[in-house]
């Protein structure tokens, strides 16, 4: 007869389509990861914790135990919508960019944004958004006032029940905290993402996102079940893939990850670029960066994919679309559909560069993000680390010379993170940040 377990920790990843289980033993020592189950997310029969039973006990046939049990658990999640934020910031290039990278590197997923005055219309929208979070982003520290705190009016007076992170002209945080106390607003002040010209301030904002979601976490269903079983806060998925990769610059050099899920495809970059083209830079770049297609992913959005790659071959075989390929036939059409995902995904992700015309000639400038100096490529996700195609199509966008775009270069390290450890590992950054870099160094030295 099988006999129960017990591990020293347990972590939980509650996707939009599948829920994972991993068990860590010795933490404090020499930290091993045993295993992973899995099951479908559970969000449509009512409760995400069913999900997160079912992976657990995959998990545990696995290890051919009769279950599982663990000192610690640690959870992040992307169920039901994720984290839905909207951004409002008064310049498009300026402030409302600082504001949508500040939230794009939290975990979040954008669902409308306004530049300046904000509209009936742009509430109506917002409304049927329901979002987790509004950020409100503007003016450089004693800079711009008016306009601000006529955004800051708007959102207070609004019908949307939401938390509210102001991260603008810290000249105005005072008024600003007045404004939405009148309204019994819950509000949240740090500082500016966009303090002065040409100078970006993530961090602060990044992590403040981050530990909202964490307590207003329970629109999933079930969510609640799962807050009084962890031993920390609940992180959003994606920012938890950003926080590993941080974890793996310090030992490998600044690096990409890309994550193609069913969903969505996302890139994360940790990197300065290189001093060849920072020259011609004439808009600031974050150091970390992630960048999220919603419309490109290998299940949920293969229709979308099939459709903007216009090739004929994904349409004869779409009948063979599985969230989980085990023949030759949904293994082949998974290939070709994340190949698109990756291409494009790095390609909206990746800066460029381009001729300017000026009152002395032409120069050439760069905008965007600049991948040229990254030291290793990670490939992690379902479909680049579970799928047999993933190191392959890794190699087909890295380039020899930049010309245009800014990709990573041929001579770039391709890891596998075949473990699907990338997001673990930042999850458990922030409840141990030791035990987190060690597995970072056993698993992608």
């Amino acid at each position: 007869m099988k006999n129960p377990m017990k591990v020293e920790l347990l972590t939980f990843e509650i996707g939009s389509t599948t829920t994972k289980v991993r068990a860590f033993d010795h933490i404090d020592s020499e930290p091993a990861y045993l295993g992973i189950g899995q099951a479908p997310t559970t969000v449509s029969e009512g409760d995400v914790s069913i999900g997160m039973t079912r992976a657990r006990e995959t998990l545990a046939h696995h290890l051919g135990v009769s279950s599982i049990e663990s000192e610690s658990s640690l959870a992040a999640s992307s169920a039901a919508g994720g984290l839905k934020m909207t951004v409002h910031g008064l310049t498009e290039d300026m402030t409302v960019r600082a504001a949508r990278e500040a939230s794009l590197g939290a975990g979040a997923v954008l669902y409308h944004y306004t530049v300046g005055e904000i509209s009936a219309h742009d509430m109506k929208t917002m409304s049927g958004i329901c979002p987790n979070i509004i950020f409100l982003a503007g003016g450089v520290d004693h800079g711009e006032r008016d306009r601000v705190l006529a955004m800051a009016q708007v959102l207070a007076h609004s019908t949307i029940v939401c938390p509210v992170i102001y991260a603008g002209n810290c000249a105005l945080a005072a008024e600003i905290k007045d404004i939405f106390s009148g309204e019994n607003k819950e509000l949240h002040v740090t500082e500016n993402v966009y303090p002065r010209v040409d100078h970006l301030n993530m961090r602060p904002a990044r992590n403040l996102i981050q530990q909202v979601f964490s307590r207003h976490i329970l629109h999933a269903p079930g969510m609640e079940k799962i807050s009084s079983m962890i031993s920390d806060k609940i992180l959003p998925v994606p920012g938890t893939v950003l926080s590993g990769l941080e974890m793996l610059t310090e030992r490998l050099g600044d690096a990409v990850a890309i994550d193609i899920g069913g969903a969505t495809t996302d890139i994360h970059s940790v990197t300065d670029g290189s001093p060849l083209f920072a020259p011609l830079m004439v808009e600031p770049e974050p150091r970390v960066k992630r960048t999220v297609e919603g419309d490109l992913g290998v299940f949920v959005n293969a229709s979308a994919v099939m459709e903007s790659s216009g090739d004929p071959w994904i349409e004869e075989n779409m009948r063979h679309l599985s969230p989980m390929p085990q023949t030759a036939e949904s293994i082949a059409l998974s290939e070709q559909l994340a190949y698109y995902c990756l291409y494009w995904g790095l390609m909206r992700h990746a800066g460029e560069v381009s001729d300017y015309y000026g009152p002395t000639g032409k120069k050439q400038i760069v905008r965007g993000k600049d991948l040229t100096a990254v030291k290793a490529v990670i490939g992690t996700g379902g479909a680049l680390t579970q799928l047999p195609f993933g190191e392959k199509l890794l190699r087909r966008v890295l380039i020899k010379n930049p010309v245009k775009k800014l990709l990573p270069l041929d001579t770039a390290e391709i890891i596998i993170d075949k473990d699907y450890l990338l997001g673990t590992i930042g999850l458990i950054s922030h409840w141990n940040p030791e035990t987190a870099f060690k597995l970072a160094k056993k698993y992608f030295s």
